[in-house]
């Protein structure tokens, strides 16, 4: 079974060639880069691939908020042509599909309602950071293994960068928080230099609750995370490569070689 990946980009995404730079890494068969505007003249249809990554960036200059208008847009496309992108994407993930959606494309997929419920109705957002800044700086996220995630199987602990300015995620109610909490599917938590889950800051660049840095759908099929795992590719990417003893491909390769990983042995 050959993994077909496309990553799509638009007006102000800045990741897409790291991320299919990534992909190739981790071993894909065939990697598309499309703009948005590509799709919706009908160059490309989410139909015709099993992998779709949706990468970091500042999509319309985070106009509306963070991701808002790339949303509007993909659910219900534009007067000139009404793409029929929600049902597409849901087909695919019907289809056994998997997607990712890193930074931006995490803003896009929870103001999609594709996650966490993959219902189409918002119940989840990621908004300002509680620093009141935009935050650089590298963190450590541990992984939940009794998570469905695919994305995350058989991580343990993983160094990733993070460049964002609303990372912090928020909960229509306590009742969401505490349920995707409970059925685990909060991947991926930021952590303290003694590996426990945290809100402090710097280690928690943007307060989310609980440490959050990440959610998955109850299929573990659909990955949002705010950290950058295409922007560790290599072990020179780690800011204390000079300092450490690390392995030549960096961490990041192994949340997408984990997506074709299932993929292949899945569908």
């Amino acid at each position: 079974m050959k993994v077909r990946s496309l990553v799509i980009s638009g007006n102000g995404t800045n990741c897409e060639k790291e991320t299919a730079w990534a992909l190739k890494c981790a071993g894909s068969d065939m990697i598309v880069t499309s703009t948005i505007w590509e799709m919706l003249q009908g160059k490309y249809s989410f139909d015709d691939y099993n992998f779709i990554v949706f990468p970091g960036g500042f999509l319309d200059g985070d106009h509306l908020g963070s991701a808002r208008a790339q949303a509007h847009r993909l659910k219900y496309g534009t007067p000139q042509q009404r793409g029929p992108f929600i049902d597409q994407i849901s087909a695919m993930i019907n289809s056994g599909g998997i997607i990712l959606g890193i930074c931006n494309g995490f803003q896009l997929l929870v103001k999609m309602g594709i996650l966490p419920d993959n219902n189409l109705r918002q119940n989840v957002s990621l908004t300002h950071n509680l620093s009141g800044k935009f935050e650089a700086r590298w963190v450590s996220c541990v992984a939940d293994p009794d998570s469905p995630c695919v994305f995350t199987k058989g991580i343990e602990q993983i160094d990733l960068p993070v460049r964002h300015g609303e990372g912090r995620l928020i909960f229509d109610t306590e009742e969401t928080g505490t349920r995707l909490f409970t059925n685990h599917l909060v991947p991926l938590k930021y952590v303290d230099k003694k590996n426990n889950p945290t809100e402090k800051y710097p280690e928690n660049p943007n307060g989310s609750f609980r440490g959050a840095a990440s959610l998955c759908d109850e299929t573990g099929r659909i990955f949002g995370l705010m950290p950058h795992p295409e922007a560790f590719t290599h072990y020179t990417n780690h800011p204390s490569w000079t300092r450490m003893s690390l392995p030549e491909e960096g961490m990041g390769v192994s949340i997408f070689r984990n997506g074709i990983d299932w993929l292949r042995n899945h569908l």
